[in-house]
């Protein structure tokens, strides 16, 4: 596994938001952790990236604990974050924002060979590189910034909620493009409202319920499983946490 959370506790001033939160993370797999609003989701990755300090329990990266490091300590050893909101810089080229991304480098001729690399496998970057990012549609700008995550070569991607918002073609662009930063050996670990959409695409799902993982497994499992439904109808997943999955 490249990543491990065990038991994880963890919250913000008003109390804890994640209530013993087991989840693992294989290496060069797509993970897609979905459930309701206020289930966790989006605290898991603030915890993995750093953003907020886990209460109670370990976080493990690539056999290391990483629990109490910084987020600049967190994304020298590989893991990169792409947020929920559009964070481009909208008066600065494509390029310029994609180039922010290598900001803890100082060797420029390796800048230069990454952005030829991203540029190679996002075309976008590369035809619409002068253009100022406000230009760009809103699934546009979301390539940008898979593509801008990569100038640090990382090994764990994790991204939160990147349909948001979203036309179905774009939105079909989206998941595509996470499904190539796989197969160039990436790690990502998403976090999805659109359920169906971020599950077809993983290789393990993850359901959280209340700040606990319920349901887990493959993502034929977690789609034709009933007590999906009831969870997003607004109702509760029946008996204890974490159910062998049939």
């Amino acid at each position: 596994m490249l990543l491990k959370l065990t038991n994880v506790v963890a919250g913000y001033g008003g109390g804890d938001v994640l209530q013993g939160v087991d989840i693992s993370v294989e290496r060069g797999s797509i993970t897609c952790i979905v459930g309701p609003n206020g289930a966790g989701k989006s605290t898991v990755l603030r915890v993995v990236s750093g953003l907020l300090k886990p209460r109670i329990g370990q976080v493990v990266f690539n056999d290391r604990p990483i629990g109490g490091l910084s987020p600049r300590q967190i994304l020298a050893l590989g893991i990169v974050q792409v947020a929920q909101s559009h964070s481009l810089f909208p008066k600065m080229t494509v390029r310029e924002n994609v180039r922010l991304g290598a900001f803890m480098l100082n060797d420029r001729a390796l800048v230069n060979r990454r952005l030829a690399e991203v540029e190679a496998l996002f075309p976008l970057v590369r035809e619409r590189a002068d253009e100022r990012a406000a230009s760009l549609s809103g699934g546009q700008q979301r390539l940008v910034e898979f593509a801008r995550s990569l100038m640090l070569d990382p090994t764990l991607i994790l991204l939160d909620e990147p349909s948001m918002g979203l036309d179905p073609k774009a939105l079909r662009q989206v998941m595509g493009m996470v499904t190539t930063m796989r197969q160039t050996g990436k790690t990502v670990l998403l976090v999805e409202q659109n359920a169906r959409a971020g599950l077809s695409i993983s290789d393990h799902g993850i359901v959280m319920e209340s700040g606990r993982v319920r349901l887990e497994g493959s993502h034929q499992e977690i789609l034709s499983n009933p007590e999906i439904s009831s969870l997003y109808l607004g109702g509760t997943i029946a008996g204890p946490a974490r159910p062998t999955m049939p």
